[in-house]
C-alpha cells in the first residue's frame, strides 16, 4: 500500500502538470477572413462619371485583383434610376448576402438586414462601418472629417435603406455617366459630419465633376462588396 501511494501521487502531479501546460498555451485564433468589402483607393478621375454601373464594377474588380482579391466577383454599392427602358437598380440588391469583411479581416456586417438597420433593433445596434473599419483595398484608413483633405463622401445614389430614389430627381449623376450636370447622393464613410452620419445617404453632392465632389468633401470614392 505504501508503494502504491507514491505512484498515485506521481500520476496526479503529471496530470496536473499537463493541465497547467495546456492552460498556459495561448488560445488558437481562427484564420482571418478574406476581404469582401473595401472603399476604392481611387475613383475614375472623372468625378461621378464611372462609365455606369458596369464601369464602377470594373473599378472594384481591378482594385480587388491588384490587392489579391480577384478570385471574387465585386460590385459597386450604387443605385440607379429607371432610364432608357432600363429598370431602376437598388444598391442593396447587387452586393450579395454577406457576411462582409474588410482588408484586415474585421467583420463589417453579417448581412443586408444589419448593414442597413432593417429593424428597429438592428438600427439601434448598427453595423460596424466607421472610420477605423471602412478601409481601402490596401487596408488604409480613408480621410474623414477633420483630416486634410477630407475624402469621406462616398458615391451611392441611395437612400438609407439601400434603395434608389423614386422622386424623379437625379441622385446618381445620370446613372454614373455624368461629370457635369446633376448631383449624386453621398454617404459618410467615417459616420461623421454636422449631423450627417449615415454611411450611405448623408447628403447630395454639389455637382458631378471631380472639382464639385472634392469641394463637397470627397474624391469620387465608393464602396465595393464581394457578392460571392
Amino acid at each position: 500500500m505504501k508503494k502504491i501511494q507514491p505512484i498515485i501521487a506521481a500520476i496526479t502531479l503529471s496530470i496536473l502538470g499537463s493541465y497547467i501546460t495546456l492552460a498556459q498555451q495561448p488560445a488558437q485564433q481562427p484564420p482571418p477572413q478574406p476581404m469582401s468589402f473595401f472603399i476604392t483607393s481611387a475613383g475614375s478621375g472623372k468625378g461621378a462619371n464611372l462609365g455606369g454601373l458596369a464601369g464602377a464594377d470594373r473599378i472594384c474588380q481591378t482594385l480587388a485583383a491588384a490587392a489579391g482579391g480577384g478570385g471574387k466577383t465585386w460590385h459597386a454599392y450604387m443605385s440607379t434610376n429607371a432610364a432608357n427602358g432600363q429598370p431602376a437598380v437598388n444598391a442593396r440588391d447587387r452586393i450579395g448576402n454577406g457576411p462582409w469583411y474588410n482588408a484586415k479581416g474585421e467583420k463589417i456586417a453579417n448581412g443586408l438586414a444589419d448593414l442597413h438597420g432593417d429593424t428597429a433593433e438592428l438600427a439601434r445596434l448598427g453595423n460596424n462601418l466607421n472610420k477605423l473599419s471602412a478601409l481601402t483595398e490596401k487596408g488604409n484608413i480613408v480621410n474623414g472629417r477633420g483630416d486634410t483633405p477630407n475624402t469621406h463622401d462616398m458615391l451611392t445614389g441611395s437612400q438609407t435603406d439601400g434603395r434608389g430614389y423614386t422622386d424623379g430627381a437625379d441622385h446618381t449623376c445620370n446613372n454614373w455617366t455624368s461629370d457635369g450636370a446633376g448631383t449624386a447622393q453621398l454617404g459618410h464613410s467615417d459616420r461623421g459630419g454636422a449631423g450627417n452620419t449615415s454611411w450611405n445617404s448623408a447628403h447630395p453632392s454639389r455637382g458631378c465633376s471631380q472639382d464639385n465632389l472634392v469641394s463637397t468633401g470627397g474624391a469620387g470614392l465608393f464602396y465595393c462588396f464581394a457578392i460571392n
